[in-house]
């Protein structure tokens, strides 16, 4: 990438570690300029640790970091005061009392002070909240009535309104619902100063200028969006693959010469000996004959030797080379549900705040559940699962199902990840979930991890692993934002693992890509009831 040589964020030999001693970042270089920055890598790479330290939210171990200009941050699980008012958690309070004071006709120098030449503050306050779709809001109010979603782009209207140099956004599309997305989207992409975003998003990293992939400690620079990043990728990873195959012909052809090397060297000691005693030779030419038979033997087993080692070498160079972002191959036979069997039957089904639903599922049907935040896609799936009761209505699941919450707090913390999953399937021997859970990419001693160790992404392959072993196998499977706070990585491994699913699936969630992935089969959105909906 072509970085500018105007800086704004420097890290200079940054290191950082927990409390605990465990290491994040050592000796870590990193120099952002102008423009839009996609920061991506798998969970656990430091990504939002390296956002906070830049922040100054956290105190680097060692090195430094620097930042030109104003810096804003919008962090990511953000949570606001529900007494606040609207202007408060905009930053412009003090403000609008001031110019309030001043129009009545107090000439106080303080409210002069306060408001500086900010005389259009509440313009530019109604104007960025109508930008972000907050326009109901009005300035007087609390925040108490704000979804999860309104609150972050709440706090975002507040970093705008500031006009920072530098914008930091850590998962901001996270609890969003789909128009909210765009609004942000757009925000983004009129972006014109000093941006960089943690996400693993692909709709939004569509309008990045450059991506930073964090990656063993490191960034390496991609220019272009995440679409011209992952071509890139695909291509380096298609060499690397071709070298590795060469690499491995290669030490198996130093392997067969170093061989048919020992055999010639071997018959032809052979030979010299049989002539000697053929010939009658003196002892003394015998001696040196087979002294420089050695030599010869050793040095030309030494270059062998030395050949096979440096094919050696560069096969592991090129393995290096290689992504372990490693793939989940499953198959899932127990799911299959046979095509017009009902799985989900929703008649007259009334729920809180006014929402109603009628809904019947048949066969391996692939559910989309969209809808705005507040709408009532979480209660929904809840009750379907019986972890609600309904207001009124029937319902009825005639097959097993698995509910995965947005909260992943399915599994015991205290116990390792392989009797998590035994948890589930009572019935199943050791070696046969050990050698299910190893398509999920828990092999060895990784089965063995505590479940309170997991990072975010490893607890959600932990969680969906023991739902999808399940005894009974589950034929009828509802997520609730199951991408929420996944890695790209994570992200493609949900899908290979629901392409091996057979069972029929409803997915409440806000992720275009992700779900058209998943090969939706029928998508529905609920505004007060469920309507089917033709996809963007």
């Amino acid at each position: 990438m072509a970085q500018s040589t105007q800086t704004a964020v420097l890290c200079t030999d940054l290191g950082f570690d927990w409390p605990d001693g465990s290491t994040v970042l050592d000796g870590f270089q990193l120099a952002v300029g102008p423009g839009r920055t996609g920061l991506i890598g798998l969970n656990g790479a430091g990504k939002s640790t390296l956002l906070r330290l830049i922040a100054g939210e956290l105190t680097p171990t060692a090195g430094s970091v620097r930042v030109a200009g104003e810096l804003g941050y919008l962090p990511q699980g953000l949570t606001l005061d529900t007494t606040l008012r609207v202007d408060e958690a905009l930053g412009i309070r003090a403000a609008r009392e001031a110019l309030h004071a001043i129009e009545s006709g107090d000439t106080d120098e303080r409210h002069y002070d306060a408001l500086g030449e900010d005389w259009d503050v509440e313009e530019r306050a109604r104007a960025t909240l109508d930008r972000l779709g907050l326009d109901r809001l009005g300035l007087d109010r609390t925040t108490g009535e704000l979804s999860g979603g309104e609150a972050v782009l709440l706090r975002l209207a507040a970093l705008l309104l500031r006009r920072p140099d530098v914008l930091l956004l850590d998962e901001p599309t996270n609890n969003l619902d789909l128009a909210a997305r765009e609004r942000l989207y757009e925000t983004v992409a009129s972006w014109h100063g000093v941006m960089v975003i943690v996400s693993h998003d692909r709709e939004l990293l569509r309008y990045v200028d450059q991506i930073a992939d964090l990656r063993d400690g490191a960034v390496t620079w991609y220019g272009g969006d995440i679409a011209q990043y992952e071509r890139t990728v695909a291509a380096q990873q298609e060499t690397a693959e071709r070298l590795v195959r060469a690499a491995e012909a290669d030490v198996q052809r130093q392997k067969r010469d170093l061989s048919e090397a020992r055999i010639r060297l071997e018959r032809s000691a052979s030979y010299g000996r049989k002539r000697s005693v053929t010939r009658n030779d003196p002892k003394i030419f015998a001696g040196k004959f087979k002294r420089q038979a050695q030599e010869t033997a050793g040095r030309l087993q030494g270059m062998h030797t030395e050949r096979l080692d440096e094919a050696r070498q560069r096969l592991g160079a090129a393995e290096e080379a290689v992504r372990d972002d490693a793939e989940i191959r499953v198959d899932l036979p127990r799911t299959e549900v046979p095509a017009g069997r009902t799985v989900l039957s929703l008649v007259k089904v009334r729920l809180p705040y006014g929402v109603g639903a009628d809904l019947e599922l048949r066969g391996a049907e692939r559910v989309a559940l969209v809808g705005r935040n507040g709408s009532g896609k979480t209660t929904l799936l809840r009750t379907v699962a019986g972890e609600l009761a309904p207001l009124a209505g029937e319902i009825d699941t005639p097959v097993p199902l698995r509910h995965l919450p947005q909260r992943l707090d399915l599994l015991d913390d205290s116990l390792s990840v392989v009797d998590n999953v035994k948890a589930f399937a009572p019935g199943a021997g050791d070696n046969a979930v050990r050698a299910r859970l190893a398509r999920f990419l828990f092999r060895g001693a990784r089965a063995e991890q505590l479940a309170g160790t997991l990072s975010g992404g490893e607890r959600f392959r932990a969680t969906l692993a023991a739902l999808l072993l399940a005894d009974p196998a589950p034929q009828l499977l509802l997520l609730d934002e199951p991408t929420n706070n996944l890695d790209l990585a994570s992200v493609r491994q949900l899908t290979e693992a629901l392409a091996g699913y057979r069972g029929a699936l409803v997915v409440a969630s806000h992720d275009l890509p992700f779900l058209r992935g998943l090969g939706v089969t029928r998508w529905l959105e609920l505004d007060g009831g469920l309507r089917p909906i033709d996809p963007m």
